[in-house]
């Protein structure tokens, strides 16, 4: 148990950890900002094809993965029609961000339930070190999630402070369904193909609606497509070395 509570929690704070280089930034420029924004894109295009669907595939039916990805993007529409703006600009936390900023946290939250379960479920097998190995290949995804969540929120005019600690806070999700997965092996085992389909179909969505358009906004398309393919190719290397 102790291990598993370690491990989860690093893997959840990896977060925090790659949200924390925004702490440091003064200013991101419109080219810069067309940068990040893809290559996150292309990471978060690796995970989903090269990371969460494979996962899926290994232990579900085709037809599982398939309805687990439309059902996530379907929930992604949904969401971004029924809070179009969100306004918190009067309220003790002082935040005002609209519905990308939003459908980013969303997404990535989402993204975090079905990894920790993995993490949970990884702990309880009986093979030694892959709860371990499982915690640290998510946790070096979760990097530049944290960036990205940051990123957007900072975006929206939140102070640097407040954009790291809820950028931490969606990993922090990863932590309670760790330990609920632990738990509810038998149970859970079954519903984590669906839950990193679901999740990738999510983060499918924010990518194409989202992330690709934005990073073209601005004049900058040939740097953010650059960004984009390299920020791929650093996803697939570290599913590849680590996954």
């Amino acid at each position: 148990m102790e291990q598993l509570l370690m491990g989860s929690f690093l893997s959840a704070m990896a977060t925090g950890a790659g949200a924390l280089p925004i702490l440091f930034f003064k200013t991101v420029t419109h080219r810069w900002r067309d940068i990040l924004l893809a290559f996150t894109a292309g990471i978060m295009v690796a995970a989903a094809t090269f990371s969460l669907i494979p996962q899926a595939m290994n232990n579900a039916p085709f037809l599982i993965v398939c309805l687990g990805v439309i059902t996530g993007t379907l929930a992604l529409t949904v969401l971004e029609s029924m809070i179009p703006h969100i306004d918190l600009e009067h309220t003790r936390v002082n935040i005002s961000m609209d519905s990308q900023a939003l459908l980013i946290l969303s997404a990535i939250t989402l993204h975090n339930i079905p990894e920790g379960l993995s993490v949970g479920v990884s702990y309880s097998s009986e093979q030694a070190g892959l709860g371990g190995l499982i915690a640290f290949a998510i946790g070096l995804q979760n990097a530049p999630e944290g960036f990205l969540v940051a990123l957007f929120l900072i975006n929206q005019k939140v102070s640097k402070p407040k954009a790291f600690l809820l950028a931490t806070m969606t990993g922090s999700v990863e932590i309670v369904s760790a330990i609920l997965g632990y738990y509810l092996t038998g149970v859970v085992e079954g519903l984590v193909p669906y839950g990193l389909s679901f999740a990738a179909g999510a983060m499918l969505f924010i990518v194409y609606k989202e992330l690709i358009p934005e990073s073209h906004g601005d004049g900058h398309a040939r740097s953010a497509t650059f960004s984009f393919i390299l920020g791929l190719l650093v996803m697939i290397g570290m599913v590849q070395w680590f996954g």
